[in-house]
């Protein structure tokens, strides 16, 4: 949708995490860490997330170093953070076992 594309203003991002379990504003990108049990499962998931990104066709930062996954999350095409950063983190909360 044309209104995910959008820039969101300090307050609507302030507003977004407050019911966003995990996540944080870093160096405007929203990010969080996800530490599992072993290489396998931080593998595992960063799969399922990069099928859910591709179903959105966005796509996140990260880096990993064996069972830690750090993901960040910003549109690039506004230079900031959009709905599609939300929709994505709440996907990958999802896949993780969080609510929200």
């Amino acid at each position: 949708m044309e209104e995910d594309y959008i820039r969101l203003t300090e307050e609507q991002i302030s507003t977004n995490l407050a019911r966003l379990k995990g996540w944080r504003l870093e160096n405007g990108k929203l990010t969080r860490t996800f530490i599992f049990k072993d290489f396998s499962e931080a593998f595992g998931f960063m799969t399922r997330v990069a099928l859910e990104s591709e179903k959105l066709n966005h796509h996140p930062e990260w880096f990993n170093v064996y069972n830690r996954v750090r993901i960040d999350l910003i549109t690039h095409d506004v230079n900031g953070i959009s709905n599609y950063d939300f929709k994505l983190a709440e996907r990958i909360n999802r896949i993780h076992g969080d609510e929200g």
